[in-house]
């Protein structure tokens, strides 16, 4: 194993000083042979005269510059014994060269035009002439052919070859720009002129260019600024540069220096050619940036020519270069490959990493090692022991409580509310209508079943309203919009009365209706908030509170308009898009066709009238099925089959993973309390119970994994791919390597349980969706199903030494002299298994990150990005890592010691998963940009092991040292 790390290491050498790596931007139909470099460079040519004759000097250095550190550099040098000094000075990100006002400099006029949909400022010199989309501007400098501007009587006069019109934003007033005609110029006013739509924003100014920090998005390049010094003058010049951006050259003289600088990529030249010949972007169905797979069709021309397609996790080899699929151009025009090129580096490292796998598993399963050490000291420890002695009490009991919720006092809302629930559709048919498939906004294709659920648990966080069941009520909105609008479903989040007040509702309620947000003249009560909590980058509670009940408002909103309810296939739609009832008339369906959908509609929802009544759903199954039948004619490409259909209604139907939460803790209370009463009597009965308790358990595992692969088979991924996922995976692999370790002690079973019903908890918290998407392109991957299920897998064996760590103290804790033997065993065999689960861990931690590490090179050509989860991930290696070993520095021996840091180490798994994924951005980031509160829970959690650990240490002290 130690060679592993060695030629790990001599390959991250390789790859950082021999190999190299860059982007390659291609248009469609267009051919190259250049990519630009991955690193940015800061380049100085040098040029001098020396007795006469021209020489220069080249200086060139690659850069690693920010904002948020110390980046100072000297660069000490002479040409021909003419020393000179570049000094670094400043560095700005996301800058941009603008006209600062200065009374020392040139007078410039300002036009700004948005050619394309994109704004471009442009600055018209005095006395120059400038182009603008092949325009000629002319300032005070008279000019045939080109829109002259000049001052005549302290007045801007424009004078234009061509007619034209403007409009003067202010007051809206119109005028004509006639040809050939001395007019005033009009300011912040937007002329129209041969097709080009210009405005000045200000009068003629006195000013100079300067790099200054852009406020916009979207702005590429940074400034670097240097001072530069020779033996009698020092300047400071300012570049424009960035990764991925190739700039001129600016010259400034200092001294009898003259220096040639930029900033960024350098451009490298590939001993072949590559010709785009196609681009193709598949986007997931009916929808328009939600992207499954894209794809470059490319020609490699070389001595021998040949196709290849170029697309993520299928790279192109050739003469030691590898082209991976990183992004395209906004039009899907053109695409960005990323350039590789380091055969010798990634040859070594995989030979180190997969002697790494054998020796890491080696540890598990050949020779003597500690890991088999360990598991013949538990089985003496097992043989030693005439009962085992287990102890465990430190849960709170969680109590969910629901408050009754307080119906409107108005007669017509319990009119309203008596219609919906005393004539619903039947269950049967509801569930008929509830296989009906639906595109979401995503281009997911789901039974309408799971639209349903998830309407009415985003909305309201409950499965049903009243006696109705998601379907019937889905149903009767789509019924009768109108009276849902008035009933109180929005659910309305503890602690924010502001919200309450402006819907109108008292401190207690716990729901509000749609009405409740819009007063008497139809205004939205809630704009002004909302205005402001948009425009936060980083919002506080209190507008993120504000931002979830609008999304809320929009979501019933559009249940009850119907444009959320996209049931009919487009006919032959190129993306197999599919419509709502209400976007018909603005989409192609022709003949018969179009007749068939304007009405099936309508004739559906007045059938189901009359059937309610009848109690007879005859006729409106028939116009059910005759849907269904649209959908496989024109949506059978992605139409699920009906046997994955019916996989996802059973999934929705039991919530397995829901109701597990409840069972787990349910029995591993029980278990718990039995085992607490082994400790002081020795009873068959009980022994029978904890062995029935091991059983449920086991059974509930079962369960368990059947939800996972029920949801990989809806998903058709592996269903570990976001949050929701990786929680309920990392529960499951906890109790399955605690049922692994339980075979020698009941109490890691239990404890296993108890931890298990606290993952599944988290994972069902409100800020973790469990509904099932779409996987992004770079997910699409059998690596997902390797290296996600190790490295989130290795989570299950830290969860389950960090609980056994809590119970070793707690068992230290209530040690005395008349238990202390017994307590000694348990404690002996709890250290024993937190060591191996443990070992277990941090052989699936490394495993998976360097997994992690090939995934990304296969993927982007990158081992290794410093992307925090990958830093946080191999912090967490070296942390578990010390604590395996301290067994082996004197001083820190000791079962105290190891189950206190056991606890203690569990920190970095956590800030591993929940800080990076939700706190920090990086290609495993899933807060999307929102500001994450921390939760009290973790400032009690930390304040109770630092107590615990206090005060079981001098118990320890007394009686076990």
């Amino acid at each position: 194993m130690h060679i592993s790390w060695i030629l790990i290491i001599i390959g991250a050498f390789v790859t950082r000083y021999i190999g190299f790596e860059g982007v390659m931007p291609i248009r469609e139909n267009s051919t190259s042979n250049m990519f630009l470099s991955e690193k940015t460079y800061l380049t100085v040519m040098v040029d001098g005269d020396v007795n006469g004759e021209v020489v220069r000097k080249k200086l060139e250095d690659d850069m690693l510059l920010s904002e948020h550190v110390n980046n100072s550099f000297t660069w000490n040098y002479d040409l021909k014994n003419q020393p000179f000094t570049i000094e670094y000075v400043d560095f700005i990100e996301n800058a941009k060269e603008d006209l600062i006002e200065n009374v020392n400099g040139d007078q410039f006029l300002k036009i700004v035009e948005a050619s394309g949909g994109d704004r471009h400022d442009h600055f018209l010199k005095w006395g120059d002439v400038t182009s603008i989309h092949n325009i000629l501007f002319a300032l005070n400098n008279p000019t045939e052919g080109a829109i002259n501007i000049n001052i005549l009587n302290d007045e801007l006069i424009i004078n234009s070859p061509f007619e034209g019109d403007y409009l003067r934003m202010a007051d809206q007033k119109q005028g004509q720009l006639i040809e050939n005609s001395n007019q005033t110029l009009q300011l912040r006013s937007l002329y129209n002129v041969a097709g080009l739509q210009f405005v000045f924003p200000d009068d003629i100014i006195n000013g100079k260019f300067e790099i200054v920090k852009s406020e916009e998005a979207g702005v590429f390049n940074d400034g670097l600024f240097l001072k530069i010094s020779t033996e009698n003058e020092s300047k400071v010049i300012g570049l424009l540069g960035a990764k991925g951006i190739v700039n001129d050259f600016k010259q400034i003289r200092v001294g009898n220096l003259d220096f040639l600088m930029k900033y960024g990529s350098l451009e490298y030249e590939l001993p072949f050619e590559i010709k785009l010949n196609d681009f193709i972007a598949e986007k997931y169905p009916g929808t328009e940036k939600s992207y499954s797979s894209f794809m470059s069709k490319v020609t490699v021309l070389d001595d021998t020519n040949f196709d290849y397609d170029i697309y993520m996790n299928h790279i192109l080899n050739h003469k030691k270069y590898r082209f991976f699929q990183a992004s395209f151009d906004p039009d899907e025009k053109g695409t960005v490959l990323s350039v590789n090129h380091d055969f010798y580096g990634t040859g070594i490292t995989y030979i180190g990493y997969f002697l790494l796998y054998l020796g890491l598993l080696g540890i598990m399963f050949f020779g003597k090692t500690r890991f088999k050490d360990l598991a013949i000291q538990l089985e003496k420890v097992k043989i030693k022991k005439k009962s085992l002695l287990v102890f465990f009490l430190m849960f709170s009991s969680i109590a969910f409580s629901q408050e009754n919720h307080e119906h409107a006092k108005a007669q017509n809302l319990k009119q309203i509310d008596s219609l919906i629930v005393n004539s619903p559709v039947s269950i049967e048919h509801s569930a008929d209508f509830g296989r009906l498939v639906i595109q979401d906004s995503g281009g997911r294709m789901k039974p309408l079943n799971t639209f349903a659920s998830e309407l009415l648990r985003k909305v309201s966080k409950s499965d049903k309203y009243k006696e109705l069941n998601a379907d019937q009520v889905l149903l009767s909105i789509i019924k009768s919009p109108y009276l849902w609008y008035n009933v109180p479903i929005i659910y309305l989040k503890k602690g924010n009365d502001s919200i309450r007040k402006i819907a109108g509702r008292g401190k207690k309620e716990k729901y509000a209706s749609f009405v409740d947000f819009f007063d008497d003249k139809g205004n939205y009560k809630l704009s002004t908030q909302l205005e402001n909590s948009y425009k936060s980058a980083l919002p506080n509670q209190f507008e993120k509170d504000f931002i979830e009940i609008d999304r809320k408002i929009n979501l019933l909103f559009s249940a009850l308009e119907g444009k959320i309810l996209k049931i009919f296939p487009i006919p032959n739609d190129e993306n197999n898009k599919w419509v709502s009832f209400s976007e018909l008339e603005t989409n192609s369906f022709t003949g018969i066709d179009s007749l068939y959908v304007k009405n099936v509609l309508p004739l559906y929802l007045g059938s189901l009238e009359k059937d309610i009544q009848l109690e007879d759903y005859t006729n409106s199954k028939k116009l059910l099925e005759s849907i269904e039948g649209f959908q496989k004619k024109y949506g059978l490409e992605v139409l699920p089959s009906k046997n994955k259909i019916k996989a996802e209604i059973l999934y929705n139907k039991y919530d397995v993973f829901n109701k597990l939460f409840s069972w787990y803790m349910y029995i591993g209370t029980l278990m718990f309390g039995l085992l607490i009463f082994q400790i002081f009597y020795e009873n068959r009965h009980v022994n029978s119970l904890v062995s029935f308790c091991k059983i449920l358990i086991v059974s509930l595992f079962v369960f368990h994994t059947l939800g996972l692969v029920s949801r990989g088979y809806i998903a058709g991924h592996a269903p570990w791919s976001d949050a929701y996922e990786s929680m309920i995976f990392v529960a499951w692999a906890t109790v399955g390597i605690g049922l692994a370790f339980g075979r020698k002690s009941n109490l890691t079973i239990a404890a296993t349980s108890f931890v298990a019903s606290m993952i599944l908890m988290i994972a069902h918290w409100s800020w973790m969706d469990p509904a099932i998407a779409n996987l992004v392109p770079v997910l699409d991957s059998y690596w997902l199903m390797i290296h996600v299920s190790v490295i989130v897998g290795s989570y299950g064996p830290f969860t389950l030494s960090m609980i056994l760590g809590i119970v070793s103290l707690i068992l230290i804790l209530i040690s005395n002299e008349k238990n202390k033997k017994k307590i000694e065993l348990n404690l002996k065999e709890l250290t024993i298994i937190n060591e191996l689960s443990l070992t277990v861990g941090l052989i699936m931690l490394t495993i998976g990150n360097f997994l992690g590490g090939q995934w990304a090179n296969e993927s982007w050509g990158r081992y290794w990005g410093w992307d925090p989860k990958e830093t946080w991930a191999l912090i967490s290696i070296l942390i578990y890592a010390f604590v395996l070993h301290m067994r082996l520095v004197p001083g820190l021996r000791g079962k105290w010691i190891f189950n206190l840091m056991t606890i203690l180490a569990f920190s970095s798994i956590m800030m591993t998963y929940f800080g990076v994924n939700f706190y920090l951005s990086g290609l495993h980031s899933y807060a999307s940009g929102d500001k994450v509160i921390t939760p009290d829970f973790l400032y009690y959690s930390l304040a109770f092991v630092l107590i615990l650990g206090f005060f079981s240490y001098f118990k320890y002290i007394k009686n076990f040292k």
